[in-house]
C-alpha cells in the first residue's frame, strides 16, 4: 500500500528506491528489539520522504506529513516522517532552518530506528557513522550536536548489539 501511495504521489524513482533501502535496514535494526512495532516501522519508513514528491528541502518532513494525513495514516506513523530528519533538529534548530519552531527529535523506538535507518543509506548504499559524520562535518554548519545526537542513536541502536 505505501509503495503505491509514493507512486501514486509521483514521488520520484530514486526516492522510492532510497525508501525501499532505508525499509530494508529499518527492519535490520528492528530485529534486535522485540517490543519495536515492525509494521509501524515498516510503514513510517516507506513513506518517510514521500514529501521529497513536493520539495527537496527540508520541509520535505512536513509535507510528508500532510500528504500522510490525507490518506488518513495514524500520528505514530505522522511522527516518524515529521521526526526523520538526520538525528533530529531541536526547536532552535527548527528555527534556523526556516520551520516551524518546535521539537523534531526522535522520541519512540520506532522512530529513533527510522531515523538512523535513514542516516545510514546514501541513496540505496548502506554507509556507516563514520561516513555520516564525514558528511554532516561538510555540510551542516555547526554540526557538533547533530553528530552527538547521531553517536547517541547509533550508540543505542547499533553498537548495544555488536559483539
Amino acid at each position: 500500500m505505501e509503495l503505491k501511495l509514493l507512486e501514486k504521489e509521483n514521488t520520484p524513482e530514486n526516492v522510492i528506491q532510497h525508501c525501499i533501502a532505508v525499509c530494508k535496514k529499518a527492519m535490520k535494526i528492528a530485529a534486535n528489539f522485540d517490543n519495536a512495532d515492525k509494521d509501524l516501522i515498516r510503514q513510517g519508513a516507506l513513506l518517510h520522504d514521500i514529501g521529497r514528491s513536493r520539495t527537496h528541502g527540508i520541509s520535505h518532513a512536513i509535507e510528508g506529513v500532510e500528504i500522510a494525513r490525507e490518506y488518513g495514516y495514524p500520528t505514530e506513523v505522522l511522527n516518524i516522517i515529521e521526526r526523520h530528519i538526520g538525528a533530529g533538529i531541536t526547536p532552535e534548530e527548527a528555527v534556523k532552518l526556516g520551520l516551524p519552531e518546535k521539537s523534531y527529535l526522535p522520541i519512540t523506538l520506532e522512530e529513533k530506528i527510522v531515523a538512523h535507518a535513514d542516516n545510514l543509506i546514501s541513496g540505496t548504499k548502506e554507509v556507516d557513522v563514520d561516513f555520516v559524520i564525514s558528511k554532516w562535518k561538510r555540510t551542516i554548519e555547526d554540526s557538533e550536536d547533530n553528530i552527538e545526537r547521531l553517536i547517541e542513536l547509533d550508540n543505542e541502536l547499533i553498537k548495544a548489539f555488536e559483539e
